[in-house]
Order: C-alpha cells, then structure tokens, then sequence
C-alpha cells in the first residue's frame, strides 16, 4: 500500500511528557474532588422524628426509596437534582415547591388562623420569612444522625405520600407512565421518603454555611433558594479563563502552522480500492458484520428517539393509540440512550479492528476467530441488557433488578451483570488489537504512532470500570459522580481521543499525512482535551451535593474544553482541503476513492465547534446551568454534540471502512444511499434545534427564571403555549432525519456488507 513519505525526525519527547503530566495533574485534582464527594455528600439520616420525637420515616426508607427510584427507571422519567429525562418533573423541585406551599399554610394558620392566600401582604410577608428560616435551617444532628422536622415538614410529607401514590397509580397522571405503575403501597411510601430528603438536601444549608447541600438549587425563592455568590463569581471566572485560553491557542497555532491535518513535505498517494496493493484480512472482512449491527441498531435508535419526542406533544398516546402500557416512556428513553452508546461503541470497536490489521501488517492466527467470537459476546450484551431492562421495570426480576435488570442511572442502565459482560468483552477486544499491533513494535518507524492506538485503546476498558464503583443504595450524590466519570470522562474524553486517533490511521492509509504529522496531532489534542475535560467533569456537578471547590475548579477548566472544540474549525476546513486535493501520481482527487468518509468528518468539525463548543459553552456557566439544568437547552446540546460529534464520527468510521471493501463501481450503488443520507441526516439535525430545541430551551429557560424551575418542568408548563406548539413543529426535522438520513444510511451499509466484492487475503507486508 502506497503512503505519503515520511519525515524521519523524531518527535520532541515533550509532546509525550506534556500529555503525561497534563494526566497526572488533572486526575489528581478530580481525585480529590471525587474522595470529596464522599465527604461533602449530603447525610442520611438514621431516622427522621418530629418536635415529640416521634419517628416519621427512616434511613433504611430513605435508601429503599432510592432503590424504588432506580428500579423503575424514574430517572429516566423526570429528574432528581436536575439531573435524568425531561418529560416528568424533577421530583426534588416538585416536592420542595409542595413543601413550601404547605408549609406556608402550616405558620399562616398556627400564627393567624387562616390559610396564607387570606392573610394580608404584611401577615404573608411574615409568613413567607418564617418559611425560609424552618426550611433553611438544619436541623440534622450528626452525632446521633436523627434530623428534626418542622411542623410544616411532617404535614407535607403525610400529604405528600397521598399525592405522589397519585401521581404514579392514577391513570394520565405521569405523562408517558401506565396506570399503577408502581404498585406496591411500601414501595410508594418508601419513594416519597427519597423525595423528602432530597428535597430538605436542596434547602437546608450546610453547616457553617448560607447554602444548601446543593448550592442553593434548585431556584425556589419560596424556601430562600437563590443563586449562591460562588455562582456569580465562578461564572464570570470561566469567561476570563475562556478567554485566555483562546488567545493562547491560536497565538501558538499561528506560530506553528503545521499543527493540524497537514503533512510536511508529503505527496499524496491515494489508494485505489480497485488496486492488487490493497489486501484485506480475514479479519477486516468479519467487521463487515459489526458494521451491519452499527446500521440496524442506528435505525432502531432513530426511530425511538422520534416515538420519545411525541410522548411529549402526547404524552399519554401515540397518534390515539394507548402505548405506554407496553412501552412506557421510561423503557422507551432506556433503549433510546443504550442503542445510541451500542452502536456508536461498536462501529468504533469494529474501525479499530479494521486499521489494526492494516497498521500492523500481519494477520494473528485466528484473529477472524476473535473478532466473531467479540461479535456474539455484544450480541449478547445488546440483546440481554435490553430485554433485562424490560423484565426490570415491569418488576419480573424480584431482588435480581440491579443485576439483569436497570440500574436506573442515566446511560448506565443496564445491569451490573451486564456492564460485567460488556467490561470483559472490551479487555477481550483490547487483546485482539493488541495481537495485531504486536509486529510494529519492533519497527522504528510505525512504534509510536501504534503504541498511541494501543493505549488509547487500553483507556477505554480502564475507564469504564468506575461504573461498577457504587451499588443502589450508595448516596446519589456518589453514584452521580461515578456516573460522570464514565458519560464524561469515557465517552466525550477517551473514546473522543481514541477517535481522534482512528482518523489520523485512517488519513495516514489513505496517504494523506505522514506519521510524524498524524502522531504530533494526536499529541495535540490529548493535551488539548485532557487539560480542560479532566477536570471539567466537575461542571456536571455543580448541584449535585459538591462543595464549591468542585464549582471553582470545573467552571474554570470546563470553559477551556471550548478552546479545542473552536480549532475544530479549523480542521473542517483542513478535511475541505484535503477532499480537494489531488493525487502527485494518478492526478485524481479525493472524489473517487473516501470522499464521504471526509464528510462525514467535515461534519464532526462543524457540530463539534456548534453542538459541544456553542451549546455546551451555553449551559456550563454555573449561574446559567442553575436555571438551566434538566431543560431543552440541555437536550439541545446533547443531541447536537452526542449525535453530531461521536454519532458522525462513528458514521465515518463505517463508510471508511465499507468503502474499502469493494471496488469503484461496486461503491457506486451505495454511494447514492450514503450521499442521501448524509445530508438528510444533517438538514434533520439542524431542523430539530432550529424549530425546537433551542428556542424551546430559551422558553424554558426564560420561565424558571421567571416563575421558579419547578414551574418550567411541570406538565403544564411543558404541554401549553408556544413552548408546546415547537414540540409539534419539531416532528419535520425528526421525519427528515429519520425517513432522509437513518434509513438511507443503514440500508446504504446492509446493501454495501451484501455486496462487497474485494475478497479477503493474507496481508503479508
């Protein structure tokens, strides 16, 4: 196989030294954030009594709550702490604005003998101040761990044990949820429980402290709940951060003008996929079958994220049909999170296999082996996890949910068992790329740019195993920082790096660079990635029972993650040059050989800078994420940076490597699907957020600040007004991107995998 000729000059050790200390430094700080957490957690109490000491719930109700919270999958219902799905409300909020109301009417009528809407302003003012001296005050003793409630506490609890039983027994009371989908009258009142000390951690102030556990979220000014000073501060510290690391990058960048996708001194060879040069292994030809998984699991996500966003134009019915008996809105979103993580990881799994073989010259014995038997053990995974969640919510599983059921936490529901399987079957996928790379350590020339694939590679087994780090009844403050070192630090920081390094393998086969450009960029951009993401985790944290160091630290290096995410713009326009560019030996252009694999990276670029970088910048600063946090301004980044960046990327990953195994005209009768596909899929992406996503999010937005966050998650915020007319209006993007992007692509990949014709050979270079 042809490659551009290299340059023979070593890299400066530094690149590798400056990305070794960037690690220890930033996983020593989230390490002591992490120990932190356990800590600064908000406690449990042994039991909770009233002014006689009599005893109105318990610790072990409260853990069996958060069990019953989990085990039905609330979380990926409403939100707790704002954090979880976004058509039910964020059940904290809720209770708390309930507990505020009642207790409001408990000191109006014990002080005046009326209900607060008959008192007058001055006897409402000194109602309303009360309130937040009962609510703010902590009354949790930590030597005996017994919490004493206010009056207006026990009378909220016991009225709202009878409405959140309601709430999840009545028919059409939970948008999305069956009737008496929670059944078991222990199991209502012990969840209830979990709502009440959720929602005293959001309002009682930390000792020593003018704020709550939570930092003083959610916004509720009935119970004293505003925005904390170290919101205000820390916000306008992440802009100058920002904003000098911005003029520090692209002072560097402009000195150096070879950083980026540029080989120096190169000559383009492209490969031609018709020609004898080019031999697929054995193994390479299996990854066509991951590939056709990758496609079939795409379309079944696509197609539950659009039943996902009717549920909420129609939350009790899909176009009049009754289907949230046989899929509820919470298994349905379960699937929906679980596919998007299954097909994104295995197209990637399945690329590194494919470059592997190439990369290192030599086909292992029964490699092909290896990869059908990683195959089957996903099948199992994929197929098991899901179909245990459903047994899960349904309660089929008894006292074995946590482990082949859900988990309940978001993107990690799936089952202990099940992350078990999937843990082992990473480390099994890690052996096989490492028994192909194995043959270039020896060589001077491919050591290090291998040695980077392996060890990005390696990081991704390594880093999922905090998943398995807490149980069901670990605080939730601990279990939602495990949860982020693996959304966060997994899937947007080493899976995102080990991409990184898939493109720069994928552009060195094609000729494009040479290894020294491809192992400096991989450098850069771990450096790049690692220095604010690290510890940038800790932006997901802000009001989930952290301390204010977390704030300080995360706002400041969260807001360097957009440094990286703007010099993407740069690289689209380096994969628009190189698209362009012609061949020194055959005078042909990029067109004929991996044209929309460079698009698909073209459009990494572009929703990477707009969809992580604009919309993730948008949501991070803490005095916006208080207000914001468990909106559509979050859905709207989530869509357009997880769909937009790993989706895409995933995507290129598979045209890349179909397209390498068959000939010229071969690909021409997929092309059309790809082609299709690829702006159908874009133009939905962007129809989604225009017409609803992101102005609905500033609507929603608009009215927490406006009216209390608990109003703007409320059902009837969400079903009324313009907010709901745009969720209407979003079903154009969602059919365009489902009938003119998903469904072209996957049948564009079913019909490449069927008709591949470069027949797999022993690679002996």
């Amino acid at each position: 196989m042809a490659h551009t000729s290299d340059d023979n000059t070593r890299l400066s050790p530094w690149w590798r030294h400056s990305v070794i200390l960037v690690m220890i430094a930033g996983f020593s700080v989230l390490s002591l954030v992490t120990v932190l957490t356990y800590t600064n957690a908000p406690p449990i109490p042994e039991r909770a009594v009233d002014g006689s000491g009599a005893v109105v719930f318990t610790g072990a109700e409260i853990q069996a709550g958060q069990e019953v919270f989990f085990k039905y999958d609330l979380m990926e219902h409403g939100t707790l702490w704002g954090h979880g799905a976004y058509l039910g409300p964020d059940y904290s909020a809720e209770y708390l604005h309930r507990l505020c109301e009642i207790t409001q009417n408990a000191i109006a009528t014990e002080k005046f003998g009326k209900q607060f809407a008959q008192l007058s302003p001055d006897q409402q003012s000194i109602a309303s101040a009360r309130t937040i001296t009962d609510l703010k005050g902590n009354r949790y003793d930590a030597a005996s761990r017994t919490l004493l409630l206010t009056p207006g506490e026990v009378a909220a609890y016991h009225t709202e044990l009878g409405e959140w039983s309601d709430y999840f027994t009545r028919k059409d009371a939970a948008p999305g949820l069956p009737a008496n989908y929670i059944q078991d009258p222990q199991d209502l009142k012990d969840l209830t429980t979990y709502f009440a000390w959720a929602a005293w951690a959001t309002t009682a102030n930390r000792p020593g402290k003018d704020y709550s556990y939570t930092n003083n979220w959610p916004y509720e000014p009935m119970a004293g709940n505003r925005p904390s000073a170290d919101a205000y501060l820390w916000s306008a510290m992440s802009l100058i951060t920002l904003l000098g690391g911005l003029g520090l990058i692209l002072f560097v960048v402009g000195k150096f003008d070879y950083l980026g996708w540029k080989s120096e001194g190169a000559e383009t060879h492209f490969v031609h996929y018709d020609s004898p040069a080019l031999k697929l292994t054995p193994s390479q030809w299996a990854t066509g079958w991951f590939f056709a998984v990758v496609a079939l699991l795409f379309l079944a996500q696509s197609s539950l994220g659009g039943l996902l966003a009717h549920y909420r134009v129609e939350p009790g019915a899909f176009y009049g049909l009754n289907i949230a008996h046989w899929l509820p809105y919470t298994l349905a979103r379960t699937w929906h999170l679980q596919l998007a993580i299954f097909w994104v990881a295995t197209s990637w799994v399945a690329g590194g296999l494919f470059l592997a073989a190439w990369v290192g010259g030599e086909e292992p014995k029964h490699q092909k082996a290896g990869a059908y038997v990683l195959l089957g053990a996903l099948a199992v995974v994929v197929f098991g996890s899901l179909a245990g969640e459903a047994f899960g919510i349904n309660d089929k599983l008894g006292k074995l949910w946590f482990w082949f059921g859900d988990q309940g936490s978001e993107y990690l529901d799936l089952g202990r068992f099940w992350q078990i399987l999937l843990a082992a079957g990473l480390l099994f996928w890690l052996f096989l790329m490492f028994r192909a790379l194995r043959p270039t350590f020896k060589n001077p020339e491919k050591r290090e740019l291998s040695s980077l694939f392996l060890y990005t590679a390696v990081a991704i087994p390594v880093f999922y195993l905090p998943a398995l780090f807490y149980g069901p009844q670990t605080n939730f403050a601990v279990i939602d920082n495990w949860r982020f070192w693996i959304i966060h630090l997994w899937v947007e920081g080493f899976f995102e790096l080990f991409a990184t390094v898939l493109v720069a393998i994928m552009f060195h086969q094609m000729g494009v660079v040479n290894t020294k450009s491809a192992t400096r960029l991989i450098y850069l951009d771990a450096i790049l990635y690692l220095a604010g993401g690290i510890i940038g985790t800790g932006h997901h944290w802000y009001f989930t029972g952290q301390g204010t160091l977390n704030m300080g630290l995360a706002s400041c290096f969260s807001a360097l993650e957009v440094v990286p995410l703007t010099l993407l713009t740069l690289d689209a326009w380096d994969f628009i040059r190189l698209r362009k560019a012609k061949c020194s030996e055959c005078g042909q252009d990029m067109a004929w050989s991996q044209k929309w694999a460079i698009y698909f990276l073209m459009a990494v670029g572009v929703w990477n800078f707009v969809g992580a970088g604009i919309f993730g910048f948008l949501i991070n600063l803490p005095i916006v994420s208080y207000f914001e946090v468990g909106t559509s301004l979050t859905a709207n980044h989530a869509h357009a940076a997880m769909f937009g960046v790993f989706g895409m990327l995933a995507l290129a990953v598979m045209v890349f490597c179909l397209r390498a195994m068959q000939s010229d005209e071969t690909w021409k009768g997929t092309e059309k699907f790809v082609r299709f596909g690829f702006w159908g899929m874009n133009l939905g992406l962007v129809l989604m957020i225009v017409t609803d996503l992101f102005p609905g999010g500033v609507i929603q937005l608009w009215d927490s600040i406006a009216n209390g966050y608990w109003h703007a998650r409320r059902l009837t915020f969400i079903m009324g007004g313009a907010y709901h007319k745009l969720e209407w209006l979003r079903i154009v993007g969602d059919m365009v991107f489902l009938f003119a992007g998903a469904l072209p692509v996957a049948l564009g990949a079913l019909r490449s995998i069927w008709k591949r014709d470069l027949p797999p050979q022993r690679h002996t270079d």
